[in-house]
């Protein structure tokens, strides 16, 4: 039998006898109340950007879904395939009654890179080319490639992404209901995994700007 990560099992220690010590109170309330998050993130898998750790986040406070490049599918109810993502979205709008969903973006993300640059499968189901296939509206919406810098229409297609997993969270009609009642919020975000920066979407123009403390710094 393989050992248990001797990184994993040092970690918790610390954690056990650090943070858990700490906040040790409200674990136990989180346990015996129930969670109540009041923000939902849907961010990418890659291990550089925790929504967590780049929002200082305490336990029960975010409610996070992670997946290849943060992608929202649209809504659908074909009972053949399987809908995490769907899945974590009704959970939190129609059972914890979130009242924020942030898709939250980041530079460099390796399904952008491995959709954009047509990358061969890794595995013969190549389930990050079918997964990625989903951002191909976004793609489209910059118009035909032209030859010029890889980063820059890497850049535009994170961003583009972003929106168009905003406008899918909108083909739920649980999270479409709650938007035009006022109950619910939609948010588009970047991480900067380089420098830091977090750019938040301006809804008035869908630009991506500095937050009010980058601006400030």
């Amino acid at each position: 039998m393989t050992a248990f990560p001797t990184r994993l099992s040092k970690g918790y220690r610390n954690f056990l006898h650090g943070r858990f010590a700490d906040e040790r109170a409200r674990y136990a309330m989180l346990a015996d109340t129930g969670q109540k998050p009041e923000i939902m993130v849907v961010g990418c898998i890659d291990s550089r950007v925790s929504p967590e750790v780049i929002f200082d986040a305490a336990p029960g406070e975010l409610l996070v879904v992670r997946n290849v490049a943060n992608i929202v599918p649209p809504y659908e109810t074909d009972t053949s395939t399987q809908h995490g993502t769907s899945a974590a979205l009704e959970f939190g709008v129609q059972a914890l009654r979130v009242k924020h969903i942030v898709v939250l973006g980041h530079a460099h993300c390796g399904g952008i890179s491995a959709f954009a640059d047509e990358i061969e499968p890794l595995s013969p189901g190549d389930f990050i080319g079918r997964w990625m296939s989903q951002i191909a509206p976004a793609a489209a919406s910059l118009g035909p490639r032209t030859r010029g810098d890889r980063e820059d229409y890497l850049r535009k297609l994170e961003f583009a992404s972003v929106e168009l997993s905003l406008k899918n969270l909108m083909t739920f009609p649980c999270i479409r209901i709650l938007v035009e009642r006022g109950k619910l919020s939609l948010h588009g975000a970047f991480f900067g995994v380089a420098d830091g920066h977090l750019l938040v979407r301006n809804p008035l123009t869908g630009r991506f700007e500095p937050t009010s403390e980058r601006r400030d710094a």
